[in-house]
Protein backbone atom coordinates (compact mmCIF):
# COMPACT_ATOMS: atom_id res chain seq x y z
CA UNK A 1 0.00 0.00 0.00
CA UNK A 2 1.12 3.95 -0.49
CA UNK A 3 0.03 6.18 2.02
CA UNK A 4 1.22 10.09 3.10
CA UNK A 5 2.90 9.82 6.21
CA UNK A 6 3.10 12.57 9.56
CA UNK A 7 6.17 11.84 11.46
CA UNK A 8 6.65 15.41 13.12
CA UNK A 9 4.07 18.12 13.42
CA UNK A 10 4.97 21.22 10.92
CA UNK A 11 6.62 18.96 8.69
CA UNK A 12 5.31 17.84 5.08
CA UNK A 13 3.89 14.73 4.57
CA UNK A 14 6.09 11.75 3.04
CA UNK A 15 5.07 9.36 0.82
CA UNK A 16 6.29 6.10 1.43
CA UNK A 17 5.47 2.35 1.05
CA UNK A 18 4.24 -0.13 3.43
CA UNK A 19 3.35 -3.43 3.68
CA UNK A 20 -0.57 -4.64 3.00
CA UNK A 21 -2.01 -4.95 6.93
CA UNK A 22 -4.46 -7.40 7.23
CA UNK A 23 -7.51 -6.36 9.52
CA UNK A 24 -7.88 -7.93 13.50
CA UNK A 25 -10.55 -8.97 14.65
CA UNK A 26 -14.01 -7.07 14.26
CA UNK A 27 -11.99 -4.84 11.63
CA UNK A 28 -12.51 -4.23 7.82
CA UNK A 29 -10.04 -3.09 5.53
CA UNK A 30 -10.95 -1.04 2.30
CA UNK A 31 -9.34 -0.07 -0.79
CA UNK A 32 -9.79 3.69 -0.21
CA UNK A 33 -10.84 5.44 -3.34
CA UNK A 34 -11.44 9.05 -2.10
CA UNK A 35 -10.33 10.83 0.66
CA UNK A 36 -11.64 14.42 1.52
CA UNK A 37 -8.99 16.38 2.75
CA UNK A 38 -10.20 18.64 6.08
CA UNK A 39 -9.23 21.62 8.33
CA UNK A 40 -8.99 18.95 11.53
CA UNK A 41 -6.02 17.55 9.31
CA UNK A 42 -4.60 21.07 9.11
CA UNK A 43 -4.40 20.86 12.65
CA UNK A 44 -3.08 17.86 13.38
CA UNK A 45 -0.11 17.93 10.15
CA UNK A 46 0.62 21.74 11.99
CA UNK A 47 0.52 20.49 15.56
CA UNK A 48 -2.61 22.64 16.85
CA UNK A 49 -3.73 19.31 18.74
CA UNK A 50 -2.31 17.43 21.53
CA UNK A 51 -1.21 14.05 21.65
CA UNK A 52 -1.09 12.96 18.43
CA UNK A 53 -0.32 9.36 18.01
CA UNK A 54 3.36 9.84 15.80
CA UNK A 55 3.73 9.02 12.67
CA UNK A 56 0.18 8.81 11.15
CA UNK A 57 -1.57 8.63 8.44
CA UNK A 58 -4.23 11.68 8.12
CA UNK A 59 -7.30 11.92 6.31
CA UNK A 60 -10.72 11.04 8.64
CA UNK A 61 -13.50 11.35 5.24
CA UNK A 62 -12.76 7.88 3.25
CA UNK A 63 -14.37 6.14 0.97
CA UNK A 64 -13.69 3.20 -0.51
CA UNK A 65 -14.47 -0.98 -1.42
CA UNK A 66 -14.57 -3.73 1.81
CA UNK A 67 -11.50 -5.65 0.30
CA UNK A 68 -11.15 -8.10 3.49
CA UNK A 69 -12.97 -8.90 6.78
CA UNK A 70 -11.67 -9.54 10.10
CA UNK A 71 -12.73 -11.80 12.44
CA UNK A 72 -16.56 -11.94 13.85
CA UNK A 73 -17.65 -9.03 11.25
CA UNK A 74 -20.96 -9.94 9.94
CA UNK A 75 -23.10 -6.97 9.21
CA UNK A 76 -20.79 -5.79 5.93
CA UNK A 77 -19.26 -7.57 3.01
CA UNK A 78 -16.81 -7.67 0.52
CA UNK A 79 -17.16 -5.02 -1.99
CA UNK A 80 -19.43 -2.94 -0.37
CA UNK A 81 -18.89 0.72 -0.51
CA UNK A 82 -18.73 2.58 3.07
CA UNK A 83 -17.47 5.79 4.59
CA UNK A 84 -15.17 6.05 7.66
CA UNK A 85 -15.12 9.26 9.79
CA UNK A 86 -13.61 11.02 12.10
CA UNK A 87 -14.80 9.13 14.92
CA UNK A 88 -12.69 5.86 14.80
CA UNK A 89 -13.69 3.98 18.26
CA UNK A 90 -15.55 4.55 21.62
CA UNK A 91 -14.71 2.85 24.55
CA UNK A 92 -18.52 1.39 25.30
CA UNK A 93 -18.48 2.00 29.13
CA UNK A 94 -18.00 5.59 30.46
CA UNK A 95 -20.44 7.72 31.48
CA UNK A 96 -20.81 9.52 28.19
CA UNK A 97 -20.86 6.43 25.83
CA UNK A 98 -23.36 4.81 28.43
CA UNK A 99 -26.03 7.90 27.95
CA UNK A 100 -26.15 8.31 23.91
CA UNK A 101 -23.00 11.12 24.44
CA UNK A 102 -20.11 9.09 22.44
CA UNK A 103 -18.87 12.34 21.05
CA UNK A 104 -17.48 12.65 24.50
CA UNK A 105 -16.03 9.13 25.14
CA UNK A 106 -13.31 9.14 27.56
CA UNK A 107 -11.41 7.12 25.45
CA UNK A 108 -11.78 7.24 22.01
CA UNK A 109 -10.04 6.92 19.42
CA UNK A 110 -9.68 9.11 16.23
CA UNK A 111 -9.14 8.62 12.28
CA UNK A 112 -6.43 9.73 11.35
CA UNK A 113 -5.24 11.69 14.45
CA UNK A 114 -4.85 8.26 17.12
CA UNK A 115 -5.19 5.53 14.56
CA UNK A 116 -4.04 5.30 10.87
CA UNK A 117 -6.78 7.42 8.32
CA UNK A 118 -7.03 7.88 4.72
CA UNK A 119 -4.03 9.31 2.90
CA UNK A 120 -3.18 6.40 1.31
CA UNK A 121 -4.18 3.62 -1.13
CA UNK A 122 -5.93 1.03 2.01
CA UNK A 123 -7.18 1.82 5.32
CA UNK A 124 -8.45 -0.21 8.52
CA UNK A 125 -11.43 0.48 10.37
CA UNK A 126 -13.50 -0.43 13.24
CA UNK A 127 -16.56 -2.05 11.50
CA UNK A 128 -18.79 -0.75 14.09
CA UNK A 129 -17.82 2.42 13.32
CA UNK A 130 -18.11 2.75 9.53
CA UNK A 131 -21.27 3.97 7.23
CA UNK A 132 -22.58 2.01 4.91
CA UNK A 133 -22.93 4.55 1.78
CA UNK A 134 -25.00 2.44 -0.86
CA UNK A 135 -24.30 3.41 -4.58
CA UNK A 136 -25.30 6.71 -5.11
CA UNK A 137 -22.92 9.72 -6.04
CA UNK A 138 -19.48 9.82 -7.38
CA UNK A 139 -16.90 8.48 -4.53
CA UNK A 140 -15.32 11.76 -3.96
CA UNK A 141 -18.30 13.91 -4.00
CA UNK A 142 -19.24 12.12 -1.29
CA UNK A 143 -16.26 12.29 1.03
CA UNK A 144 -16.86 15.62 2.34
CA UNK A 145 -20.26 14.64 4.02
CA UNK A 146 -17.89 12.28 6.17
CA UNK A 147 -16.73 15.14 8.55
CA UNK A 148 -17.78 18.61 6.96
CA UNK A 149 -21.28 17.23 6.55
CA UNK A 150 -21.34 15.73 9.96
CA UNK A 151 -19.83 18.55 11.82
CA UNK A 152 -21.81 20.80 9.91
CA UNK A 153 -24.93 18.67 10.64
CA UNK A 154 -24.24 18.67 14.36
CA UNK A 155 -23.51 22.02 14.43
CA UNK A 156 -26.64 23.13 13.01
CA UNK A 157 -28.28 20.89 15.38
CA UNK A 158 -27.06 22.69 18.34
CA UNK A 159 -27.87 25.94 16.75
CA UNK A 160 -31.62 25.38 17.34
CA UNK A 161 -34.48 26.05 15.21
CA UNK A 162 -34.32 30.15 14.57
CA UNK A 163 -34.46 30.88 10.82
CA UNK A 164 -31.93 33.55 10.59
CA UNK A 165 -29.09 31.54 10.24
CA UNK A 166 -25.20 32.86 10.24
CA UNK A 167 -22.02 31.03 9.15
CA UNK A 168 -18.62 32.46 9.76
CA UNK A 169 -16.51 30.82 7.65
CA UNK A 170 -17.56 29.52 3.55
CA UNK A 171 -15.52 26.87 3.42
CA UNK A 172 -16.20 22.64 3.16
CA UNK A 173 -18.65 22.53 6.17
CA UNK A 174 -20.49 25.76 5.62
CA UNK A 175 -21.15 25.18 1.71
CA UNK A 176 -22.91 22.02 2.98
CA UNK A 177 -24.33 23.17 5.78
CA UNK A 178 -25.97 26.39 3.63
CA UNK A 179 -27.34 23.83 1.33
CA UNK A 180 -29.29 22.02 4.25
CA UNK A 181 -30.38 25.05 6.05
CA UNK A 182 -32.06 26.62 2.40
CA UNK A 183 -34.02 22.95 2.45
CA UNK A 184 -35.19 23.66 5.62
CA UNK A 185 -36.57 26.71 4.43
CA UNK A 186 -33.71 28.98 6.99
CA UNK A 187 -32.34 32.13 5.81
CA UNK A 188 -28.68 32.21 5.49
CA UNK A 189 -26.30 34.64 6.11
CA UNK A 190 -22.39 34.13 4.56
CA UNK A 191 -19.14 35.42 6.32
CA UNK A 192 -16.35 35.44 4.78
CA UNK A 193 -12.53 36.51 5.18
CA UNK A 194 -12.62 40.41 4.50
CA UNK A 195 -12.61 41.08 0.99
CA UNK A 196 -12.94 37.60 -0.06
CA UNK A 197 -16.04 38.53 -3.12
CA UNK A 198 -15.20 35.18 -5.04
CA UNK A 199 -16.37 33.04 -1.58
CA UNK A 200 -19.09 36.17 -1.31
CA UNK A 201 -20.50 35.30 -5.05
CA UNK A 202 -19.89 31.39 -4.12
CA UNK A 203 -22.08 31.53 -1.18
CA UNK A 204 -24.96 33.54 -2.78
CA UNK A 205 -24.60 30.96 -5.30
CA UNK A 206 -25.75 28.52 -2.98
CA UNK A 207 -28.63 30.07 -1.65
CA UNK A 208 -26.95 32.96 0.78
CA UNK A 209 -29.61 35.43 0.90
CA UNK A 210 -26.34 37.87 2.50
CA UNK A 211 -22.96 37.51 2.29
CA UNK A 212 -19.93 39.81 3.44
CA UNK A 213 -17.43 39.87 5.33
CA UNK A 214 -16.88 38.56 9.07
CA UNK A 215 -15.96 42.33 9.91
CA UNK A 216 -19.42 43.21 8.36
CA UNK A 217 -22.72 43.27 10.60
CA UNK A 218 -25.58 41.63 9.12
CA UNK A 219 -28.63 43.54 7.74
CA UNK A 220 -30.81 42.00 10.43
CA UNK A 221 -30.38 40.57 13.44
CA UNK A 222 -29.18 36.15 13.50
CA UNK A 223 -31.33 33.76 16.19
CA UNK A 224 -28.29 31.80 15.66
CA UNK A 225 -24.69 31.93 13.84
CA UNK A 226 -22.25 29.07 13.70
CA UNK A 227 -18.62 29.62 13.50
CA UNK A 228 -16.37 27.58 11.46
CA UNK A 229 -13.32 29.55 11.18
CA UNK A 230 -11.02 28.61 13.70
CA UNK A 231 -10.63 32.20 14.67
CA UNK A 232 -11.12 33.26 18.17
CA UNK A 233 -11.50 36.72 17.15
CA UNK A 234 -14.75 36.31 15.49
CA UNK A 235 -16.81 34.84 18.72
CA UNK A 236 -17.30 38.35 19.83
CA UNK A 237 -18.15 39.72 16.83
CA UNK A 238 -20.95 36.45 15.89
CA UNK A 239 -22.19 37.11 19.86
CA UNK A 240 -23.10 40.81 18.35
CA UNK A 241 -24.51 39.82 15.68
CA UNK A 242 -27.12 37.76 17.14
CA UNK A 243 -30.45 38.35 18.51
CA UNK A 244 -31.50 38.66 22.30
CA UNK A 245 -31.28 34.99 23.28
CA UNK A 246 -29.71 33.83 20.51
CA UNK A 247 -27.17 30.93 20.59
CA UNK A 248 -23.21 31.01 18.94
CA UNK A 249 -21.79 27.54 18.34
CA UNK A 250 -18.08 26.96 17.98
CA UNK A 251 -17.84 24.24 15.38
CA UNK A 252 -14.21 23.73 15.16
CA UNK A 253 -12.08 21.34 17.10
CA UNK A 254 -9.43 24.11 16.93
CA UNK A 255 -9.83 27.51 17.18
CA UNK A 256 -6.93 30.33 18.18
CA UNK A 257 -7.50 32.16 21.41
CA UNK A 258 -10.56 34.27 22.01
CA UNK A 259 -10.24 37.76 23.02
CA UNK A 260 -11.79 39.24 26.01
CA UNK A 261 -15.23 40.69 25.30
CA UNK A 262 -17.35 43.18 27.69
CA UNK A 263 -20.22 40.63 28.81
CA UNK A 264 -22.84 42.87 27.45
CA UNK A 265 -21.67 40.82 24.40
CA UNK A 266 -23.71 37.89 26.14
CA UNK A 267 -26.31 39.18 28.49
CA UNK A 268 -29.52 39.24 27.38
CA UNK A 269 -29.25 35.23 27.74
CA UNK A 270 -27.23 34.64 24.52
CA UNK A 271 -25.67 31.51 24.75
CA UNK A 272 -22.31 30.17 23.24
CA UNK A 273 -21.94 26.47 22.85
CA UNK A 274 -19.53 24.38 21.06
CA UNK A 275 -19.46 20.91 19.25
CA UNK A 276 -17.48 17.99 19.79
CA UNK A 277 -16.53 14.88 17.43
CA UNK A 278 -20.11 13.28 16.16
CA UNK A 279 -21.78 10.21 17.43
CA UNK A 280 -23.11 7.35 14.89
CA UNK A 281 -26.31 8.44 14.39
CA UNK A 282 -25.30 11.98 13.63
CA UNK A 283 -24.44 9.76 10.93
CA UNK A 284 -26.98 7.93 10.63
CA UNK A 285 -29.54 10.56 10.45
CA UNK A 286 -26.96 12.67 8.16
CA UNK A 287 -26.59 11.08 5.45
CA UNK A 288 -30.28 9.41 5.36
CA UNK A 289 -31.33 13.61 4.98
CA UNK A 290 -28.67 13.87 1.97
CA UNK A 291 -30.64 12.97 -1.42
CA UNK A 292 -33.70 14.68 0.21
CA UNK A 293 -32.26 17.45 0.36
CA UNK A 294 -30.41 17.68 -2.89
CA UNK A 295 -26.78 18.36 -1.33
CA UNK A 296 -24.01 18.75 -4.08
CA UNK A 297 -20.71 19.15 -2.99
CA UNK A 298 -17.95 21.16 -4.76
CA UNK A 299 -14.79 19.88 -5.26
CA UNK A 300 -11.23 20.25 -5.87
CA UNK A 301 -9.34 17.00 -6.82
CA UNK A 302 -5.77 15.82 -6.06
CA UNK A 303 -3.30 13.14 -6.90
CA UNK A 304 -2.98 11.57 -3.09
CA UNK A 305 0.89 12.31 -3.82
CA UNK A 306 0.03 16.03 -3.76
CA UNK A 307 -1.50 15.70 -0.06
CA UNK A 308 0.64 18.43 0.86
CA UNK A 309 -0.62 20.79 -1.92
CA UNK A 310 -3.98 20.17 -1.15
CA UNK A 311 -3.23 20.86 2.30
CA UNK A 312 -1.56 24.01 1.33
CA UNK A 313 -4.49 25.19 -0.73
CA UNK A 314 -6.51 24.75 1.83
CA UNK A 315 -4.56 26.94 4.25
CA UNK A 316 -4.71 29.59 2.11
CA UNK A 317 -8.33 29.24 0.92
CA UNK A 318 -7.56 28.99 -2.34
CA UNK A 319 -10.52 26.56 -3.58
CA UNK A 320 -14.00 26.63 -3.19
CA UNK A 321 -16.02 23.76 -1.01
CA UNK A 322 -13.70 20.66 -0.36
CA UNK A 323 -10.15 19.43 -1.07
CA UNK A 324 -10.40 15.61 -2.24
CA UNK A 325 -7.41 13.49 -2.38
CA UNK A 326 -8.00 10.43 -5.02
CA UNK A 327 -5.16 7.25 -4.45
Amino acid sequence: MQAMILSKPGAPLEWCELAQRSPGAGQVRLRVTACGVCRTDLHVVDGELPDPVLPIIPGHEIVGRIDALGSGVRTLAIGQRVGVPWLGATCGACVYCLNQRENLCDHPLFTGFTRDGGFASAALADARYVFPLGEAGEDAAVAPLLCAGLIGWRALARAGEGRRLGLYGFGAAAHIVAQVARWQERTVYAFTRPGDTDTQVFARRLGAQWAGGSDQRPPEPLDAAIIFAPVGALVPQALAAVRKGGRVVCAGIHMSQIPAFPYRLLWEERELVSVANLTRQDGLDFLAIVPRAGIVTTIQRYPLRQANQALADLRAGRFEGAAVLLP
